[in-house]
């Protein structure tokens, strides 16, 4: 957690969102309502959850991160420029030629990222084991990793959920940023997932759910619940494209990047003239 932080977890969010944006906006990338839904996600994590340190970001122990819904990256990249693991300007090579700053997230010289993800399923399964390697080595890290609804699809997810349940690594968190929409459609409509929280508890986790996982006050709540011997799964129930209100629950905005008055209505609603 970032004690010595000059603004709150809102305000942190709402300069990820109008970071991410723009960055999306300048270099005509995807995923932009994907990364919204998880921003607040990221916020309460950075600012008030994990034990981190920008000045060392390399530090034995630190709590971890992956983002297994890789594509949510600009948000991965915005969290860390304005928590001050890097420069802010280095967010304007996002998405061009020869950058680090990829559009999928990756961890190949970007200071606190911990591990390349993209392609979906796998981030469970590399956080199990890292959470495995920290007990085993009696160190006090916690592992947490951000999935995606849509990517509970797929059957790594569950392979890696009965591991985890099974080594009790109770020092891993994955929180489901569930927004009910993913690239072609509504959940229910694409591969219905039912009681999402229920599939959780029957491989063994102990599971939270969060009714309003874009409000802080919620997510500061579940991350606060005294640990148990199990891995803890949170679902958050979120709003994909939280936070501009054209891209609120609307499927188009997984891909397309906001242009000329869908850019200028994006940043007037989230204030950007007041954010350097």
């Amino acid at each position: 957690m970032l004690e010595n932080m000059k603004m709150n977890s809102s305000e942190l969010a709402r300069n990820i969102r109008i970071d991410a944006i723009r960055m999306v906006h300048e270099h005509h990338a995807s995923h932009i309502a994907s990364a919204l839904s998880a921003v607040d996600i990221l916020a309460v994590l950075y600012h008030d959850i994990m034990h981190i340190d920008p000045q060392d970001p390399q530090m034995k122990n630190r709590d971890r991160l992956i983002m297994s819904k890789g594509h949510a990256g600009v948000a991965v990249y915005a969290t860390l420029a304005e928590c001050g693991f890097f420069d802010k300007e280095e967010l304007r090579k996002y998405y061009s030629d020869g950058s680090v700053y990829s559009g999928h997230v990756s961890h190949k010289g970007v200071l606190g990222v911990e591990f390349s993800t993209g392609s979906l399923g796998h981030g469970l399964g590399v956080a199990a084991g890292m959470a495995l390697s920290a007990l085993r080595r009696n160190e006090s890290h916690r592992v947490f990793t951000i999935l995606g609804d849509g990517e509970c699809d797929e059957g790594a997810v569950w392979e890696a959920a009965m591991f985890a349940r099974h080594y009790h690594l109770h020092n891993l968190t994955a929180i489901v940023d569930h927004n009910h929409m993913q690239a072609m459609g509504d959940c229910t409509q694409v591969m219905d997932l039912l009681d999402l929280a229920e599939k959780w508890r029957a491989f063994g986790w102990h599971v939270i759910s969060v009714e309003n996982g874009n409000d802080h006050d919620q997510l500061r709540a579940a991350f606060s619940q005294p640990s148990t011997d199990m891995p803890t799964c949170i679902i958050a129930n979120t709003v994909k494209g939280k936070g501009v209100s054209y891209m609120e629950n609307t499927l188009l905005w997984h891909y397309r990047d906001p242009q000329g008055d869908a850019f200028e209505t994006a940043m007037k609603e989230l204030g950007a003239n007041d954010h350097a």
